[in-house]
């Protein structure tokens, strides 16, 4: 099983909307997923209350039992655990830094965002793991925007997927009804951004163990 912490240390850079879709996606190429939300705001919690669908598993624990969530998963047969960090809690972010085989870090293309990415860049030094920022949220056609948060995100030494994700607005709304993109609408542009996010992030951590 690979474990992937999903962390920031600002809230409202996309953690939980990215988590779920992922764990979706996840199901969609055949791998089995579990969401362990550590934040007390439980969000991703929240979404499976209204969810129709039995999968994915989501569960709501404190980081003291995020060992046992994680042995849990496991023993459940997942092939991928997804670890949704809370924001302000360096803490809490750290033992999912620490738990995971590879950490993401959302974070939107505003310079106010890109400048907080260096609280969650020391948190991903001390935790020791490879860590890839994934920038969402972007403005569509807007090449100049994307540099210029590359080259924002390399003052702290860390790596820029090669994924992005756009703002569209079938993000917000599938969640809304307990769904993810690839639910609410399979052959939009969003579903395909979240495919290829999902098909990337996999060939890392298959690679990883190479």
């Amino acid at each position: 099983m690979f474990t992937v912490a999903i962390l920031s240390q600002k809230g409202g850079t996309g953690k939980t909307t990215m988590a779920l879709h992922l764990a979706v996606a996840a199901e969609k190429a055949g791998q089995l997923a579990a969401v362990i939300d550590l934040d007390p705001q439980a969000s991703a919690a929240g979404w499976k209350d209204s969810r129709k669908a039995e999968t994915p598993v989501v569960v709501s624990v404190p980081a003291t039992r995020l060992p046992q969530a994680l042995e849990a998963a496991r023993a459940g047969g997942a092939d991928l655990a997804l670890i949704d960090s809370a924001p302000h809690s360096g803490d809490v972010a750290l033992a999912a830094a620490e738990a995971a085989d590879l950490i993401l870090i959302p974070c939107r293309a505003g310079i106010l965002d890109l400048r907080a990415i260096g609280a969650t860049a020391r948190i991903v030094k001390l935790g020791g793991k490879r860590a890839f920022v994934v920038l969402n949220a972007m403005p569509p056609r807007a090449p100049n925007v994307l540099a210029d948060a590359r080259a924002a995100v390399a003052v702290h030494g860390l790596e820029v997927s090669p994924v992005s994700l756009q703002q569209r607005a079938p993000f917000a709304h599938a969640l809304t009804a307990g769904q993810t993109a690839h639910e609410y609408e399979p052959d939009g542009k969003a579903a395909e951004e979240v495919t290829q996010l999902y098909a990337w992030l996999w060939n890392e951590l298959s690679n990883s163990i190479a």
